[in-house]
C-alpha cells in the first residue's frame, strides 16, 4: 500500500489564474513560467492546463525538451539561455527561444553558422545585478545580435526586477527609468514585469508580461495570500492521521523530547515529513486541518512523521485525513510558520509524494 501523501493540483484555478492574469495584463502577452517542475505542481501537467499562454518559461533546455516530448507546441523561453555552444544546435532543434544575458553567448551566435535564425531576448541588468548586460552595452549588443545571421531580428528587450513587490518602494521606478533610457531608441518588444510587477507597476508591464507564483494561486507580497489577491491556490497538500494515542501530562513527544504536553491529551500522528517535503522547520504550533479542523503539529518534524495535538478533535480517527496546505490553509501561512516561502514549499515535493488532479 502507498504512503498517504498527495498531492492533488486544481486545473481548474491553474485556468482561472491564467485568465485573471490576461485581465490585469492588458494588451501584453502572456509568458507562463514552469521552471522548477511547474513550481512543483508538474511541468507537463501544468504546461497543458496553461495552453492558452503565449509563451512558457522554463530554466533550462531540458523542460523545453520535456514540453517539446508532451507535445506542447507554445512558445517556449529558455530564461538563462544556452551554457555552451553546443547548446545553440539542440535550441534551434526544439524550436526554443534563448535569453541572451552574457558576452560568452553572444560570441558563440557570432561563431556559429549552424541552422535557421534562433529567436532571442536580450536581458539587461538595470539592478537586479545578477544577469544581464550593462544598460550602457545594450545599444552596441543589440545592433551585434540583428547583424548575426542565425539570430532572428525581432529580437525582445527584457529586465528582471529586484524588489518589485515593494509597492512603495523607489528600486523599481529606477529599474523602470534605467530600462526605458536603454531601450529608448532600439526595435523590439518589451518584457519587465514578473508577477508583483503586474500587479504593482502598471507602466512595466510592456508588450510581455512574464508571471511565475500567481499562475499557481501563490502570493508575492509579504503578509498577503494568493487568496487575498485574487487568486486561486493550485495544490492541495494532505495525507492520513495513521496513529492516535493518549499521552500523559508531562510527557515529550518526538525527537529531542521538544515538546511536552501540558494536560493527558490525544495525540495523532500524520503520515508526512521532510522525506515527502513538508518542513523540517516548521515549528510546533504550525497548523493543518484535521478533517476541518484546525489543529497544530507538536515537536519535531521528522523524516516521515508529525505528531499533532488532537485537543480541539475530540472525534479524531485513524484514517482521518489531514490538510498541510491548500485553500482552506493557505501555504503562505505554513511558509510564515517554517520561515521561508511559498514557493521553496511547492517547489519542494519530493518523489515519494503522490499526484493527482481535478477540475476545481
Amino acid at each position: 500500500m502507498s504512503r498517504a501523501t498527495l498531492a492533488t493540483i486544481h486545473l481548474g484555478a491553474l485556468r482561472s489564474n491564467l485568465a485573471r492574469v490576461r485581465e490585469l495584463a492588458g494588451n501584453a502577452r502572456v509568458m507562463a513560467v514552469v521552471k522548477a517542475d511547474g513550481y512543483g505542481h508538474g511541468l507537463e501537467r501544468v504546461a497543458r492546463a496553461l495552453a492558452a499562454a503565449d509563451a512558457f518559461g522554463v530554466a533550462a533546455i531540458g523542460d523545453g525538451l520535456r514540453l517539446r516530448a508532451a507535445g506542447i507546441s507554445n512558445r517556449i523561453v529558455v530564461l538563462s539561455g544556452p551554457d555552451e555552444p553546443a547548446d545553440l544546435a539542440e535550441l534551434r532543434r526544439l524550436e526554443l527561444d534563448a535569453v541572451i544575458h552574457h558576452q560568452s553567448q553572444v560570441d558563440w551566435l557570432a561563431a556559429d553558422r549552424s541552422g535557421p535564425p534562433l529567436r532571442v531576448w536580450l536581458k539587461i541588468d538595470t539592478g537586479m545585478h545578477r544577469l544581464g548586460f550593462a544598460p550602457e552595452r545594450v545599444a552596441e549588443v543589440h545592433a551585434r545580435l540583428r547583424a548575426l545571421a542565425g539570430v532572428d531580428p525581432d529580437i525582445v528587450l527584457m529586465t528582471h526586477f529586484a524588489a518589485s513587490d515593494e509597492f512603495d518602494g523607489t528600486l523599481t521606478a529606477r529599474q523602470v527609468a534605467c530600462f526605458d533610457a536603454a531601450t529608448a531608441d532600439l526595435p523590439g518588444a518589451h518584457a519587465l514585469a514578473n508577477s508583483a510587477g503586474l500587479l504593482g507597476w502598471p507602466a512595466a508591464r510592456g508588450q510581455w508580461v512574464r508571471v511565475g507564483g500567481l499562475l499557481y494561486g501563490l502570493s508575492v507580497v509579504a503578509g498577503q495570500t494568493g487568496t487575498d489577491l485574487g487568486f486561486a491556490p493550485a495544490m492541495t497538500l494532505s495525507t492520513k492521521l495513521i496513529s492516535i494515542n493518549r499521552i500523559q501530562r508531562g510527557e515529550r513527544i518526538g525527537y529531542a523530547a521538544a515538546w511536552q504536553c501540558p494536560d493527558d491529551m490525544p495525540v495523532g500522528v500524520a503520515a508526512i515529513g521532510y522525506g515527502d517535503g513538508y518542513p523540517r522547520s516548521a515549528p510546533s504550533g504550525t497548523p493543518v486541518l484535521v478533517g476541518s479542523t484546525r489543529a497544530a503539529i507538536i515537536g519535531r518534524v521528522s523524516m516521515d512523521l508529525i505528531a499533532i495535538d488532537l485537543r480541539a478533535v475530540a472525534d479524531a480517527r485513524v484514517g482521518d485525513h489531514v490538510v498541510l496546505w491548500g485553500r482552506e490553509l493557505p501555504v503562505e501561512e505554513i511558509a510564515a510558520h517554517a520561515g521561508t516561502i511559498s514557493y521553496d514549499l511547492t517547489c519542494g515535493m519530493t518523489r515519494r509524494v503522490l499526484f493527482a488532479e481535478d477540475d476545481i
